[in-house]
């Protein structure tokens, strides 16, 4: 392979979650919402079906970013069009940043553990990376803010995956103030947190927050996200954006989504009813659980290895995510799903456990 870059071959490569095409499982492993999405997605999809697909779609995702203004101006007053881009799924997004301020031997930083995708987004532009590791607690170190030559992109997922952990918007602000590169802001999950850093946008240049309709909208097959910044940062990530990254399908369907507030608020209240009483089983049963902000829980027993739970619990058709971060360790991350789903999932582990 000889044509290949040299950074390519090298690459392990992301490796998404367990995606079983046949079968049935209880899957708690990929953070998808476990409910069907807002009846509005399926009728403004099926209009844009009924009108044709023979055009194409409108590359600036108008009638989303519109739509999201008016969403987002109680937090953010000064917010327009101009300070959002809209993607292929917030991955997409993460994609475009990276590719917009990195270049071959520049430095990005991440803590650890975190979303394992940003180390793949590192090794395809051929950077270096600058691993932070997470204190006990579950807070940033110090050297996380700290200067450093050719660092030119700090990410932190906030809520955190796989720990379902925040850090709290005056933290964040203090760490943008003190890098010398922009600092984005992964909020992935954070429909499901009680804070977040959207208002920072205006007040620093530097942060750009990101969001995805994949988890709290339950859109994750549709494949929408998007960023906001100031838009000096917006005109230059259009720049390196696809053509038409959002096709016309996800661009109805996410419009129509962040329209019906109501049914968002009723699918929040449900999975964070749920993850209270997972969270307060799995400790019953001796784990370790990290108070989450996010559609998931961490967690690990310290009388059971957690490779061989997740083996155990796959032999019967549950699906969870075992992760096993380099200096720091091993732990299940368990997706919130339904009662039902929790319920069995309770039911199957119990007697692994005895």
């Amino acid at each position: 392979m000889e044509y290949v870059r040299s950074n390519i071959q090298a690459m392990d490569g992301y490796t998404p979650g367990e995606q079983p095409q046949g079968g049935k499982f209880i899957k708690l492993n990929t953070n998808e919402n476990p409910y069907p999405c807002s009846p509005k997605v399926k009728a403004a999809i099926g209009r844009v079906c009924q009108t044709g697909l023979q055009r194409y779609p409108d590359p600036a995702a108008t009638a989303f970013r519109r739509q999201l203004c008016e969403l987002l101006t109680g937090e953010l007053p000064d917010i327009s069009p101009e300070w959002i881009l809209c993607g292929n799924g917030s991955d997409d997004i993460l994609t475009i940043i990276t590719r917009t301020f990195v270049d071959t031997g520049d430095v990005i930083r991440y803590p650890n553990p975190s979303y394992v995708l940003y180390k793949s987004l590192a090794d395809i532009q051929g950077a270096e990376v600058d691993v932070a590791n997470y204190q006990s607690d579950w807070s940033l170190p110090p050297e996380f803010s700290e200067p450093q030559d050719r660092l030119k992109l700090a990410l932190l997922a906030n809520p955190n995956s796989p720990s379902g952990t925040i850090v709290p918007a005056a933290a964040v602000a203090e760490i943008a103030d003190a890098l010398p590169c922009p600092l984005v802001v992964d909020e992935a999950y954070v429909d499901f947190a009680d804070a977040n850093c959207l208002a920072l946008v205006a007040e620093n240049e530097k942060i750009m927050v990101t969001r995805t309709l994949s988890k709290s909208y339950a859109l994750a097959g549709l494949r929408f996200g998007y960023v906001v910044a100031q838009p000096q940062i917006i005109s230059e990530l259009a720049k390196v954006k696809d053509s038409y990254n959002c096709d016309a399908l996800s661009i109805a369907g996410a419009t129509a989504a962040i329209e019906d507030q109501a049914w968002l608020a009723e699918n929040r209240a449900a999975i964070l009813a749920t993850r209270e009483r997972l969270t307060n089983e799995l400790r019953s049963l001796g784990f370790e659980c990290v108070d989450s902000q996010a559609n998931f829980v961490w967690c690990r027993h310290p009388r059971h290895d957690s490779a061989q739970l997740y083996r155990d619990l796959k032999s019967v058709g549950v699906l969870v995510r075992y992760m096993n971060y380099p200096h720091w360790g091993e732990g299940l991350r368990i997706t919130v799903g339904t009662d039902d789903q929790i319920e069995a999932f309770l039911a199957i582990l119990h007697p692994l456990l005895h």
